[in-house]
């Protein structure tokens, strides 16, 4: 099995209510042919079902006591070969995990049939409607998965911090072994998808779209336990955020152009993340160089006053602009500034 990623950052599946109920008539059309097929919650039958959920409880309870070893020792070959990412969300997670519980959501039964490895394995969960998803159902789009059963078990961990954790198992005779592992908070700075989406809305009414897309963004992305699942909700929210039509967001491909203080900052990146009790917007930007830290810090001031000279909605979205001058190699050198200090 490819190594499902270990969920660092918001990203999100595209898959609108369009394509799930086209999807969902193909399954119907030719359920005999399908080369990956799903069970969810009752659909599974209980031993079956008692075992996974047996299994989430033991990967949580591992990541509670922090025992790497344990994981390691169960989990596919690919991953256990290459396990740093894992031991590091394990340790990230232990403390918000310790002394807590966590409660086992029905889980999704996977089985990819034939010889192939699948480029794009893509599974559709649960009752789905003329429309697309239900608020029962479920996609799953898995890239390079090799034929097998596998399994997505999400645990709802009643932590100082609300978290999800998703553990996607593949089956290895009797055992169910570990191929992905993903935590990811329920809340941001405090507030759930609700708040997030509830905002979205009052900033697309009042016209700042720019605020606007990234609380939405940050909405889906806290109603999707893992990046790669999409929900009735989150297909909502997609449909709904379509309806602003930025045409300036940036990326590494097409980056944003702003010119500030003589220079003109190419801007690759930009989101939302939650520090402590606040919502900051962290943007990346193409530098030479951050070598000279005592320079890439006066551009990163630099490249948040342009940026909030262009959109000042963000002064009202935002606590704090944190801004990451990024070099070819990778390396970045980042600069936080608050908003209430912009001047």
């Amino acid at each position: 099995m490819h190594p499902i990623g270990i969920a660092r950052e918001a990203t999100s599946c595209k898959v609108t209510r369009w394509l799930a109920g086209v999807l969902a008539a193909l399954l119907i059309m030719v359920a005999s042919a399908t080369a990956q097929t799903c069970l969810a919650g009752d659909e599974i039958d209980a031993a079956t079902r008692g075992g996974l959920e047996k299994a989430g409880h033991q990967y949580f309870n591992w990541t509670a006591t922090g025992d790497v070893a344990s994981m390691r020792q169960n989990a596919i070959p690919a991953v256990a070969s290459d396990f740093s990412g894992i031991e590091t969300a394990v340790k990230d997670n232990q403390s918000n995990f310790a002394g807590t519980q966590a409660t086992v959501r029905p889980p999704f039964l996977l089985q990819v049939d034939g010889k192939e490895t699948l480029a794009r394995a893509e599974f559709l969960c649960g009752v789905f409607g003329k429309t697309g998803q239900t608020s029962t159902s479920a996609v799953f789009v898995i890239p390079s998965l090799p034929p097998g059963e596998y399994a997505v078990v999400i645990l709802d961990v009643a932590a100082k911090t609300p978290t999800t954790l998703s553990l996607v198992l593949q089956k290895a005779g009797t055992e169910w072994k570990l191929g992905g592992y993903h935590a990811r908070p329920s809340q941001v700075g405090g507030h759930d998808s609700a708040w997030f989406l509830e905002r979205a809305r009052a900033f697309k009414a009042k016209g700042q779209n720019h605020n606007a897309w990234l609380y939405y963004m940050k909405a889906r992305e806290l109603m999707a336990p893992v990046p790669f699942m999409s929900t009735m909700q989150t297909d909502k929210v997609y449909d709904e955020s379509q309806s602003l039509q930025l045409s300036d967001s940036p990326s590494t491909e097409t980056p944003m152009e702003i010119a500030g203080a003589g220079k003109v900052y190419r801007f690759t990146s930009i989101f939302p993340v939650g520090i402590g009790g606040d919502l900051d917007l962290v943007v990346k930007y193409q530098s030479p160089s951050v070598a000279n830290t005592a320079q890439t810090y006066q551009d990163n001031l630099a490249a948040i006053r342009a940026l909030v000279a262009k959109y000042p909605e963000y002064r009202e979205g935002f606590a704090a602009i944190i801004a990451r001058a990024v070099e070819p190699s990778g390396r970045d050198y980042g600069t936080m500034l608050a908003v209430k200090d912009i001047k």
